[in-house]
């Protein structure tokens, strides 16, 4: 495979103004769904009398919410492309995150309080009440699975255990809330008292979840499938770019129709012994090319580090393009300026602002952290790139002493005096992210002019 030649292709694409004011839409429609949702205990309660009374209404408010809840979170991970372009991958996998933690909060909520309440009612005590649920009362035996599954999902995604887990394995454990997701709903409709003859309101909760399931299953299933068979992509070649990194290239047919962004990036599984089963998230660290795609990849990991040992020949699925890392707003510019921006990189999240650094158009500079100077991934590519379109590149290594560049607001200006008009494309570890994130917010630069995507996530 020949070595990537610059091509200095714009890459610039804009969306509708409207798309930039989405995030705000998303959580405004979140907000009311929850309301409507609380208008189905609103509307089928006439008044709440006693203890009980209160604690079994406690129990269906939180029911309720909760169910919304994961409904909610199924769709927020369909990975369906508009919006994860618009809104970005790693925000959406915050408001997961985030959501999750509220799920499961309202989740065990709403079992404590529904135990407590109906024990008051029948005057047993709480044990008793609890095995009565369990065993008598229709769809709870699938309940309690599902339980014991978002308590396993709500562990295994804890920040300490996360830690110790592998992405592999974790990716998988997470997946069980699909499972729980599943066997919860039956109860719902079985015993929930806003739901046991009310077929408008058993049509509404269909429709709730049936519209993330039918999104989950065309664009994390069927959709991939569809590529797959539409590209036929098999690794072309595997290249040693520096010490644990190699750049994997790959081609196959109708690459163009891919129209992956400088910026995105894919989720590959590549079908051979290992690695069939997992689908990894890597960007294009080149401009897709109609001959062929690459991605540049660090062994941090089993999944990443077992990419070296590829053979050619290997068939691969590839899902996606994701990411909003790719410019999307040029209409903010003031006509006739020139677009300039500043491209931020730690470690090997050079990557997709390698391929951005080559399309981006106007007044670029690049500066790149790294731990030495081997570490610094695709530099020779950088500096042919910066000479062909007159950009500059700064290079900054913790070792050898004295060749760092300070990450701080004072060291950014004085590299780029005109720092607060810059668009800013960050990308690197989360250390090295967050730090620059404040020296730029400190440096003037507005916040819709940071662009990011977390390796965190």
């Amino acid at each position: 495979m020949a070595a990537h030649a610059p091509s200095l292709r714009p890459s610039v694409r804009p969306y509708p103004s409207v798309a930039r004011h989405l995030p705000l839409a998303a959580r405004v429609l979140g907000y009311a769904g929850a309301l409507v949702v609380l208008g189905l205990w609103w509307a089928d309660t006439s008044s709440v009398v006693g203890p009980a009374g209160w604690l079994t209404g406690a129990a269906r408010i939180t029911g309720l919410l909760a169910g919304y809840a994961c409904a909610v979170l199924v769709a927020l991970m369909a990975r369906v492309p508009w919006l994860d372009h618009t809104v970005g991958s790693d925000r959406l996998a915050r408001w997961h995150a985030s959501g999750g933690r509220y799920a499961i909060s309202l989740i065990l909520a709403h079992a404590l309080l529904a135990v407590w309440g109906y024990s008051l009612t029948s005057h047993t005590d709480v044990v008793s009440q609890t095995t009565t649920l369990i065993l008598r009362y229709p769809e709870m035996l699938k309940t309690t699975a599902a339980f014991l599954l978002f308590l396993l999902t709500a562990a295994v995604s804890a920040r300490a255990a996360r830690r110790r887990l592998s992405y592999e394995t974790w990716q998988l454990l997470h997946g069980a809330t699909y499972a729980a997701v599943f066997l919860a709903f039956g109860h719902q409709l079985a015993n929930g008292a806003d739901f046991v003859g009310n077929r408008a309101a058993q049509l509404l909760w269909y429709a709730l979840y049936l519209v993330p399931a039918a999104l989950v299953l065309w664009f994390r299933f069927l959709a991939p499938l569809r590529s797959a068979r539409r590209h036929r992509l098999r690794v072309a070649e595997v290249r040693e770019e520096g010490p644990g990194v190699v750049s994997v290239y790959l081609t196959g047919q109708r690459l163009g129709e891919l129209d992956v962004r400088p910026g995105q990036f894919l989720r590959w599984r590549f079908l051979t012994r290992g690695l069939r089963w997992t689908a990894s998230p890597y960007s294009l660290s080149a401009p897709a090319d109609p001959r062929f795609l690459r991605i540049t990849v660090k062994a941090l990991g089993a999944h990443s580090a077992a990419l070296a040992r590829l053979k050619p020949g290997t068939r691969v699925w590839a899902e996606g393009p994701y990411g909003a890392l790719a410019p999307q707003y040029p209409e903010r510019r003031q006509p006739g300026a020139e677009p300039r921006a500043l491209l931020l990189a730690g470690g090997i999240g050079i990557t997709p602002l390698r391929a951005l650094f080559e399309t981006l158009p106007g007044d670029l500079v690049l500066i790149y952290w790294a731990r030495t100077p081997d570490d610094l991934v695709l530099r020779a590519e950088l500096d042919a790139i910066a000479t062909a379109r007159g950009a500059r590149v700064h290079y900054s290594v913790d070792r050898p002493a004295g060749h760092a560049l300070a990450l701080t607001a004072s060291g950014l200006t004085t590299l780029v005096p005109d720092l607060g008009l810059r668009d800013v494309y960050l990308c690197g570890p989360p250390g090295m992210t967050g730090a620059a994130e404040t020296a730029l917010r400190e440096a003037g630069v507005a916040r819709p002019r940071i662009h990011q995507e977390s390796f965190a996530l």
